[in-house]
């Protein structure tokens, strides 16, 4: 498994399977805190999606013990954990959004500028929702989301509500395509970055379809 991160940054403690190799039992905990630093602390660049889509291959190929029961019990531990590491990570995000939001929504300067923050809150009413959702698959945007709602002040509770569905969604997704797949096709524990890719394209294609026919809407407006 080469992965995508070491041949990117040069950085082995990125690669989920050298994290296993290295760390053993405690790869889960590691993993657990990539998570939830990734979907709130402001470090796009960690690699949640290549770590869910590797513990359920970890899982389906013997690597990894989770609960020291059957394989599929170690998945619904798995996918309970990390959902709940990923909902708190969002919601570390929100509230640090919502911290630094005063000020910089007073603020109107050259780079930050006031209506642009007004557009995002009009945005986030209208389909805070759909971007926390959606936004949870693509790195990067679940990153920052988080932190965009708590600066624009979205509703906490919607925020909850919504951050959570997006969290099941994202967790059990890729985690249980890790796990079903690496069963079923034993060549993708050794070619994981194709997976990875194949779900970022499957996730761009409806923001790519939303931006298309927001513009087609302005044009013809």
């Amino acid at each position: 498994m080469t992965g995508l991160y070491p041949f990117l940054f040069g950085i082995p403690w990125m690669e989920p399977k050298w994290l296993l190799d290295h760390f053993g039992s405690e790869f889960i905990l590691i993993s657990l805190v990539i998570v939830f630093i990734e979907c709130g602390l402001l470090f796009p660049f960690l690699p949640g999606d290549t770590l869910l889509v590797s513990v359920g291959i970890f899982l389906a190929t013997d690597q990894l013990d989770i609960g020291n029961g059957p394989n599929l019990l170690g998945l619904v531990l798995g996918c309970l954990a990390f959902v709940t590491a990923a909902f708190l990570g969002n919601v570390a995000g929100y509230e640090l959004g919502r911290a630094i939001g005063p000020p910089v929504r007073k603020h109107d300067g050259r780079v930050i500028k006031k209506k642009y923050l007004d557009r995002t809150v009009d945005f986030f009413d209208e389909h805070g929702s759909q971007a926390l959702v959606i936004g949870r698959f693509v790195p990067f945007v679940r990153t920052y989301v988080t932190l965009v709602a708590g600066v624009s002040e979205m509703n906490r509770l919607k925020f909850w509500l919504w951050s959570a569905i997006g969290a099941l969604l994202w967790v059990l997704s890729i985690m249980c395509a890790g796990y079903f797949l690496g069963q079923t096709f034993p060549w993708v524990a050794n070619n994981i970055d194709y997976l990875i890719l194949a779900l970022l394209v499957l996730t761009v294609i409806p923001i790519a379809y939303e931006w298309w026919r927001n513009r087609e809407e302005q044009a013809t407006g």
